[in-house]
């Protein structure tokens, strides 16, 4: 795929980006309003796509287990690598740790590698194992830490509140519809058509909508590349560049994954960081500036790279 063609499939998403950005800049439509498309992304037509999609799947062709845990691997590496150097730079706070962890390593699934994967593959599928291993494992890693570092005994035991926190994490509309999906997919359960159809109609809105959200809420918050410290460029660099190319290092050569799942691993590896991250950052009180900057340059930086990326995989 050459330069032109990958900058084509990406036309898409940098209208529905763009056009978040421009109208919230202008002020027609107040920037407030991303968070109202985004619950509707999140919590409705991204998991209605991915029920539907997951539910008339081939599950075998899905979970690539080889792929699976390739990216496994590089991502236990790189949350190693961020960790290490964390602590080289005398940090030893287990929520500040955590936090540079969840930025260097983590992706943006439900608001940036969906509809990207929709837009240029027509279908986000590939995604949904990632997605778990994300939700189940990594996500783990960071409450567990964060728990962890958290001052006083209010709320219970560590182990109570990371209980109640993993629970929480499981218990999305996006994790329980994919659970659903295969659930049904594995028992052969008839769901009937105008289910699915309805599902689909649904979840077809949910790429430019997801991308429109996000346009709109770094066009009101505005992108300040003058004060970016050198601790966020790397973590950009981390997040856009050295996680990607590990995983194609990693997935390519020491597990042998090839042809669109390795195309679909290093993508996936080169979404932003997720904006669960400033979530995090609140809730636990740690690095809320930090978290705020990394979503937002992460973002526009891989909506950049990503004909270089799509280039680069097709190759």
């Amino acid at each position: 795929m050459g330069g032109a063609a990958a900058l084509e499939k990406l036309v898409p998403v940098l209208l529905a980006f763009g056009g978040g950005v421009l109208l919230a800049r202008r002020k027609i439509v107040p920037a407030e309003a991303s968070k109202v498309f985004a619950d509707y992304a999140f919590l409705f037509a991204v998991p209605c796509y991915l029920f539907g999609n997951i539910y008339a799947s081939d599950l075998g062709a899905l979970f690539h287990w080889r792929a699976i845990g390739g990216y496994a691997a590089a991502a236990g590496l790189a949350v190693v690598a961020v960790a290490a150097v964390a602590l080289a730079h005398g940090l030893r706070e287990p929520r500040e740790v955590a936090l540079r962890v969840m930025a260097g390593v983590q992706v943006n699934t439900a608001y940036f590698a969906v509809p990207v994967f929709i837009t240029v593959f027509g279908t986000a599928a590939p995604i949904f194992p990632i997605l778990l291993f994300q939700v189940c494992v990594l996500s783990l890693v960071v409450i567990a830490l964060m728990e962890l570092g958290r001052a006083g005994p209010a709320g219970g035991s560590t182990g109570r509140r990371l209980s109640r926190a993993l629970g929480a994490s499981l218990g999305t509309p996006l994790v329980l519809a994919c659970n659903a999906g295969i659930l049904l997919n594995l028992l052969s359960v008839h769901v009937p058509t105008v289910v699915l159809d309805g599902a689909a109609f649904v979840g077809d809105s949910a790429s430019p909508v997801a991308l429109f959200s996000l346009g709109l809420h770094l066009g009101g918050v505005g992108l300040d590349l003058r004060g970016t410290t050198r601790e966020e460029l790397a973590l950009i660099a981390c997040k856009c560049l050295a996680f990607p190319l590990v995983t194609w290092a990693v997935c390519g050569a020491l597990f042998g994954v090839r042809g669109e799942w390795l195309a679909y691993l290093v993508l996936i590896a080169a979404m932003p960081t997720p904006q669960n991250l400033f979530i995090f950052a609140q809730r636990y009180d740690v690095g809320v500036g930090l978290s705020a900057s990394v979503v937002i340059k992460t973002s526009l930086v891989s909506l950049l790279l990503l004909p270089l990326w799509l280039q680069t995989v097709a190759s």
